[in-house]
């Protein structure tokens, strides 16, 4: 398992929340700043409101697995904070990891599909 580097000071929270770009759905809120490196930072957030520390912590494995498992799909150099909503709760992967990537072609920062192929295909 690969470690995501994530967000996890609070003034980095804050930074992203003032500066950068916000698209949300029923589910999910994310917000998009570029951060002048190659590498994305991913930072979580679950309220309280949510639910108990136990559903929350659920809440936060499915985003980040959602995450984890589309990296690739992201353009790189980006601090993506995601807020779950109470729309969250009670959900399973595949509407968290549908909501992420909605989110995600919203703001853009999918990769193009054809430059995601595996290049070894291209050969034939």
């Amino acid at each position: 398992m690969t470690c995501i580097p994530s967000l996890k000071k609070n003034k980095d929270f804050r930074f992203v929340y003032q500066n950068g770009r916000s698209f949300a759905n029923r589910t999910l809120v994310m917000i998009v700043l570029e951060n002048g490196t190659e590498e994305n930072r991913v930072g979580i957030s679950v309220s309280k409101k949510i639910g108990n520390s136990v559903v929350r912590h659920r809440i936060t494995r499915l985003i980040r697995e959602s995450y984890r498992l589309n990296e690739n799909r992201f353009v790189g150099g980006l601090d993506i904070v995601v807020i779950a909503r109470p729309g969250a709760k009670g959900k399973g992967f595949p509407e968290i990891e549908s909501a992420l990537l909605h989110l995600a072609r919203h703001h853009k920062i999918l990769r193009n599909e054809e430059t995601m192929k595996d290049p070894k295909q291209n050969d034939k």
